[in-house]
């Protein structure tokens, strides 16, 4: 019981940690200057496991006789046998690139995802955990020439520097229920919140004693919102089944508070942004509402029990129809397509430790909600990675797995003036499974 409470106090203390750095809008999780659109770069909720396999997840619930928690798809939950910790990270390299810009690198580090589930009956389980909703990062500049004409000349050139912040973090409860023997059914209830920073500032660096203008704008925003989805299993043997899955997320409101702070300022030694010098604007609007989209998802998959599971996901989001404080924000409707699989030799495999372990393969294509100087920004990944078994508890009653996992991909394009990104994302989970909180009998 000690080592359960240790690592109980362990995600609390990283819990409180992941929450406090999602009310920090000065941190950014995100590099990507496509992050300024809509409520930034969304997370897609899959955790390293299904990430891993191309982001697949609506069909998929107990992989190759391994309990995870299945933030995709919420009926998953009624599979869980075992008690579930996963505690995830994640790293991003994005290169960006734009014509006559040459390229940028900048790198990210994040706490992906705490989760937690416990089997509340044999076919039912409840679930709760902390992972991303979105994340806001970038930072550039853009240099126009002869007071920002962008006629020819050699001085007096305006900087634009563009600058965003934050992110929005759900916290989420979850059940997940058997109906008969195929059909199970799932909703997770979760609660968004954070903060979107954005500056704008104008400057003229070779023009001696210029005044400066900074536009600083801030939405703090929170509220409610509901999941739900089902599974229904055909069984074609004891170890062979297939999976139809559908999951979808409820258009509901969120509250918005914005904040408008227009300021000037004298520009420092070595060109650092000062202090105000004056407030022209500094505005705090009436309470608005988010109207979030619906999005739906609908996956198939085919599992061979302890040896392979193959799937397929697409799914489709309304985003053409965001409003924040009535104000409709010019996306498009958003439409993913996901395939992946996982392949284990031998997974009872007492010779060969490389047999038990779990690879993984996948692809993605992502129409993305963003729609930038009228050209929809698409996104295509290759994702790859292994689960690693470890030693099981002295009892056999604990199994631990190290989940590792890669996303190479590329985002936009360099026509229209616009920007186009080559990434790789880094995952790295921890997952136990164990029996907690089970009464034994003795005769």
């Amino acid at each position: 019981m000690i080592k359960y409470i240790r690592f109980i106090v362990l995600i609390l203390l990283t819990a409180t940690a992941f929450g406090v750095n999602a009310q920090n809008a000065t941190t950014a999780t995100t590099s990507s200057p496509y992050s300024r659109y809509g409520l930034g770069e969304l997370n897609s909720g899959a955790i390293s496991q299904n990430a891993a396999m191309g982001g697949i997840g609506v069909a998929t619930n107990n992989v190759n006789l391994f309990n995870t928690v299945n933030l995709l798809n919420p009926a998953s939950y009624s599979n869980l046998r075992l008690t579930v910790i996963d505690i995830g990270l994640s790293s991003s390299i994005n290169t960006l690139n734009k014509t006559g810009f040459g390229s940028q690198t900048n790198s990210t580090f994040k706490v992906n995802h705490i989760v937690f589930a416990v089997p509340v009956s044999k076919r039912s389980a409840l679930a709760f955990g902390l992972t991303p909703y979105s994340e806001l990062g970038y930072n550039y500049r853009q240099v126009l020439p002869n007071f920002g004409t962008g006629l020819p000349a050699d001085t007096n050139a305006v900087n634009y520097l563009y600058q965003g912040n934050g992110g929005l973090t759900k916290i989420f409860l979850g059940y997940g229920f058997g109906i008969g023997k195929h059909l199970t059914l799932g909703a997770n209830a979760s609660y968004l919140f954070g903060n979107l920073q954005e500056t704008q500032s104008t400057e003229i660096p070779t023009l001696f004693a210029n005044l400066n203008s900074r536009t600083e704008e801030s939405n703090s925003i929170h509220g409610f919102n509901v999941d739900y989805g089902a599974q229904y299993t055909i069984d074609f043997s004891e170890r062979k089944h297939l999976v139809l899955g559908y999951s979808g997320v409820a258009n509901s409101k969120l509250t918005t508070q914005n904040s408008y702070v227009v300021s000037s300022y004298f520009s420092e030694a070595g060109g650092t942004p000062g202090l105000a010098t004056d407030t022209l604007v500094n505005r705090q609007d009436p309470k608005g509402k988010v109207q979030l989209p619906l999005i739906n998802r609908f996956g198939i998959s085919y599992q061979y029990d302890g040896k392979y599971l193959v799937g397929a996901d697409y799914s489709m989001g309304q985003w053409s129809k965001l409003t924040v404080a009535g104000i409709n924000k010019g996306l498009q409707d958003s439409k993913t397509f996901n395939v992946g699989g996982q392949f284990t030799p031998n997974i009872g495999s007492l010779t060969s430790y490389f047999a038990s372990v779990d690879y993984r393969l996948g692809a993605i294509y992502d129409q993305t909600y963003i729609l930038a100087n009228n050209t929809s920004i698409k996104r295509y990944a290759a994702t790859f990675g292994l689960g690693l078994p470890l030693r099981p508890g002295n009892n056999n009653t604990s199994f631990y797995k190290i989940n590792l996992g890669a996303e190479v991909g590329k985002r936009g394009t360099l026509t229209n003036g616009l920007i186009k990104e080559n990434y790789v994302n880094i995952h790295l989970s921890f997952t136990l499974n164990d029996r907690w909180f089970q009464k034994y009998k003795f005769d």
